[in-house]
């Protein structure tokens, strides 16, 4: 009898071994359970983007639209949606209003205004005045050109 109370008491002493090793287990468990639950640090993220568009993006981008751009554009000054020659074509295309041709990321189709060959003809006088007298620096290959 003795025998088997010896047996029995190692026996308790194992299961309690046990059941002290399986709390420490499921303790574990539950922490590292716990923190997937937890946001983990994140870099803190711009909302602002660093996108602008044109001044006439999303306006009436007409011949007078165009002129002022122009007026503005300094050839000397790298080339941006703020900065650009709304007259100069590239691959046979003409910019939007932010100065963006088609095929590239973000052109939109610019708000045109109405036609006619009377506005066509006038268009036609601004653009020989232009290229009688081309502002300094505009040549191609300048900062402000994307040809």
């Amino acid at each position: 009898a003795q025998g088997v109370n010896k047996h029995h008491h190692s026996l308790i002493i194992s299961t309690n071994n046990f059941y002290k090793m399986m709390k420490s287990v499921i303790a574990v468990a539950l922490v590292a359970s716990a923190s997937a639950f937890v946001p983990a640090a994140k870099a803190p993220v711009s909302t602002k983007l660093n996108f602008e568009y044109g001044e006439y993006d999303d306006k009436l981008w007409d011949q007078d639209s165009k002129k002022d751009v122009y007026n503005k554009w300094d050839p000397a000054s790298p080339r941006s949606t703020k900065n650009f020659n709304p007259f100069e074509t590239f691959k046979g295309n003409s910019p939007d209003a932010s100065g963006i041709y088609p095929g590239e990321n973000r052109y939109k189709d610019p708000m045109r205004g109405d036609q006619s060959y009377a506005l066509m003809l006038a268009e036609k006088a601004d653009q020989e005045e232009r290229e009688a007298n081309p502002k300094a620096g505009s040549e191609p290959g300048c900062a402000g050109c994307k040809n």
